[in-house]
């Protein structure tokens, strides 16, 4: 397992003008070292960190050892997003709300300096981590040879801004904040179609829980066994910041990124749903040739990028080979 290395960063200058006395940017390097390989650049969703592979690697099935993204071939690098708290309770956030997406892509960009490293291989983030991915490319246009948004999309739609609104209310207003957050969040993460195939209205005991039920709070006290409450509020608002456009023209961002872009969104998924991530593939294609759409087809919803490692698999192999 890659130890956790650390970069202090004192006075970082963010987007609403707020000077941040101090920012930590941990990472995790695996496979090959920096500078001596092509360096793929992995960025977590909300909950998940920068163990990407291993016996707690949230992307093992797609990272390793002759894996799709090679660990013999490609150096693999992944930040932990400030205030995550992964294994580091300094590394907490409490004015959450000053920070956006592009201040998050800002600090990848100090670290990926810090290491030297001029041109990355490819970009690659589910969710919340795609749409940082997305940021970073709006930020430098030319530094990213393929940038991959998994599940997510370029600018936050007012169906996701609204769910933010709400899990927000819930971090501050619950008794029992992260596990009550991490029940609703779970059902925008999966489908009707997904719970059902899956608990088939079964009860869990003869007290009347029902599998779901049971199967709903264990996942809030899963997290909130691992998590902290600053974290998910910090990670929860950094979606409806989600904007690489920041009133600049559309064409503009779209023509100065010279990435090769592979949007690959979920075609149940409601929460970054299939349809608008396509409307931006037909958005780019009216500016870049080099810019291709995959669709993932699953029961699951959202989570799917998380479930349908196959598919992916199959997405991602040629870009990769």
């Amino acid at each position: 397992m890659s130890t956790i290395q650390k970069i202090v960063f004192q006075n970082v200058s963010l987007q609403n003008g707020v000077v941040q006395a101090k920012v930590i940017l941990s990472y995790q390097l695996f496979g090959q070292p920096i500078g001596l390989a092509p360096l793929v650049l992995v960025n977590h969703a909300l909950t998940g960190n920068s163990q990407v592979i291993g016996e707690n690697g949230w992307w093992q099935s797609l990272i390793g050892n002759d894996k799709i993204i090679d660990t013999k071939k490609y150096a693999v690098l992944a930040f932990n997003i400030p205030g995550n708290g992964y294994q580091d309770a300094e590394n907490l956030i409490e004015n959450y709300q000053d920070f956006t997406t592009s201040d998050i892509a800002n600090l990848f960009w100090k670290g990926i300096d810090s290491l030297k490293v001029n041109q990355v291989f490819a970009v690659i983030g589910g969710s919340l981590g795609g749409a940082i991915a997305w940021e970073m490319a709006a930020i430098r246009p030319k530094a990213i040879a393929n940038l991959i948004p998994v599940a997510t999309n370029w600018k936050a739609s007012d169906w996701l801004i609204g769910n933010v609104l709400i899990q927000d209310l819930i971090l501050n207003n619950s008794k029992n904040p992260i596990h009550d957050a991490r029940i609703h969040a779970m059902l925008l993460y999966r489908t009707p179609e997904s719970l059902q195939e899956k608990f088939h209205n079964q009860l869990q005991n003869s007290e009347g829980l029902f599998q779901v039920e049971s199967w709903l709070l264990h996942h809030g006290k899963k997290l909130q066994n691992r998590f902290q409450l600053s974290a998910y509020k910090l990670m929860n608002h950094l979606l409806k910041t989600i904007d690489v456009f920041k009133n600049k023209e559309q064409s503009e961002v779209i023509k100065s990124i010279t990435s090769n872009i592979h949007l690959i969104s979920v075609d149940t998924d409601y929460f970054f749903t299939a349809n608008e991530i396509k409307t931006a593939f037909v958005q780019i294609k009216n500016y870049k040739s080099n810019t291709f759409y995959h669709e993932i087809k699953s029961i699951h919803g959202h989570d799917a990028f998380l479930i349908e490692f196959e598919q992916l698999n199959t997405i991602l192999k040629p870009i990769f080979n």
